[in-house]
């Protein structure tokens, strides 16, 4: 009789098996949860890099101002990717809407090509001068959008040199408005300056522990309502625990956040606690939203079959023509959206506004997991990116770092997130591995050069 054949302890494997587990039960991103590790990674370097200036809530907090900007418009750039489309017009366009609506507040009219249209009652600082003006970016941006969106789907013009076109023309166009010749126009509307941001334009620390409630209050009925629609569909569960741990972790993020970021920032100006910007707020909605709609909604899912197999996706029955110009009317609102947030946060209009911005629109779009290919991209995951993206701008900036130097930094970053997404695709995980750790050594060695 044989003896038995000695027995392979197996431990590393279960706890290897146990921890994928635990992160797969979880149902998150795992694409996210990387893109936070590495957000703590940056700050951490940074902070210790600049000797303890970057994990601060005065620097957190004009982090998370400075972020908003790109953030609101990448979360309508992932929809653009999606269906293999592109947009380089948003920073030129995001120009010439801020310009036109600060033409509006100051003049109280808009001139083009000789066309005029006057309102003098908004030269006297009424009080709903900031709403019309508001609402002329809205509009402007969503025709402009869908003028794009439109030769792109029906004409059949590819949308890289559509946009190219529209980079050009939205930026001459700032120097034909309004007969300024692009003078830089100021002040603005006192109501439409607290869009932008300022220590003495924010929540306060009622109001921002109101929002911090409120928050934690919408990730409990989340999970709760996600919980009852698996039910009563049949579907399987998480378990309990697992529901739990997720809704104390988010909580506790929230109440952190608001306390490091809001409440121990002192306004330089009174002394009290700064709170939550307004422009953090409008990018809070502004991503529920666009989740809501990319997620919920019909057209939403209209966009990501289109991305995945345009081809079935029209065999399907669906309107893919109409699908993608929509997806260009909300890029064009959310640049309106954009413009004014920069616009009121300067107090003023000038040529330059949102030059570079389309890079560091798509950039954040797909650092945060957006594929070029086609199909891939969420909301939440183009905000982070948007987020590292200025974490890296912020960090060098603290370090003194030429500008030169952070542009090379920023091209390497958007490099190895595509790098690393095609090789996902090709499950090629040592390559990918290897392609991050050359793109991370790369950055550290010019930002270490390029310090004075």
């Amino acid at each position: 009789m044989s003896e038995p054949a000695p027995t392979v302890d197996a431990a590393p494997a279960t706890s290897r098996r146990t921890v994928r587990d635990l992160v797969a039960s979880t149902e998150i991103d795992t694409r996210l949860l990387g893109m936070m590790a590495a957000l703590a990674v940056i700050w951490t370097g940074f902070h210790i890099m600049s000797d303890g200036k970057f994990i601060t809530s005065r620097n957190l907090w004009n982090l998370s101002v400075q972020s908003t900007s790109i953030a609101i418009m990448a979360t309508g750039m992932v929809l653009i990717i999606v269906t293999r489309n592109i947009d380089l017009s948003v920073g030129a366009l995001l120009g010439f809407l801020g310009y036109t609506m600060a033409l509006v507040q100051t003049d109280g009219r808009i001139s083009i090509f000789g066309a005029n249209l006057t309102i003098d009652a908004l030269t006297e600082n009424a009080w709903y001068t900031w709403l019309v003006a508001l609402a002329v970016g809205l509009v402007l941006g969503a025709l402009i959008g869908g003028l794009q969106g439109y030769i792109v789907a029906y004409v059949g013009v590819p949308a890289f040199i559509v946009t190219l076109g529209g980079f050009l023309a939205w930026r001459g166009l700032i120097f034909r408005t309004g007969g300024k010749q692009g003078q830089t126009l100021a002040p603005l509307d006192d109501t439409f300056r607290y869009l932008g941001g300022a220590p003495d334009r924010s929540l306060g620390a009622g109001w921002s522990w109101v929002v911090a409630l409120l928050a934690c209050a919408g990730i409990v009925a989340s999970i709760v309502l996600a919980r009852q629609r698996r039910r009563r569909h049949g579907l399987a569960m998480r378990s309990t625990g697992v529901d739990v741990g997720l809704a104390v972790l988010g909580c506790g993020a929230v109440i952190l956040g608001v306390w490091l970021i809001t409440i121990e920032y002192a306004s330089p100006i009174t002394g009290d606690p700064v709170g939550i910007a307004y422009p953090v707020l409008i990018l809070i909605g502004i991503t529920l939203l666009m989740s809501y709609l990319a997620r919920r909604r019909r057209f939403g899912r209209y966009v990501y079959a289109y991305g995945g197999n345009p081809e079935a996706a029209e065999l399907g029955g669906i309107n893919t023509r109409k699908t993608v110009t929509y997806t260009y009317v909300v890029m064009g609102m959310l640049c309106a959206v954009s413009a004014a947030i920069q616009t009121a946060r300067l107090n003023s209009a000038t040529t330059n506004l949102g030059v570079q911005n389309e890079l560091d629109v798509i950039a954040a779009a797909v650092i945060g997991g957006t594929s070029f290919s086609g199909g891939i991209g969420t909301i939440p995951g183009a905000v982070l990116g948007a987020v590292v993206m200025q974490s890296l701008r912020s960090g060098m900036s603290l370090l003194n770092i030429d500008s030169p130097s952070q542009d090379i930094v920023v091209g390497v970053v958007l490099v190895t997130a595509v790098a690393i997404d095609a090789l996902l695709r090709q499950r090629r995980r040592s390559a990918m591995i290897g392609a991050l750790a050359v793109g991370a050594f790369i950055a550290a060695v010019v930002i270490q050069t390029g310090r004075p």
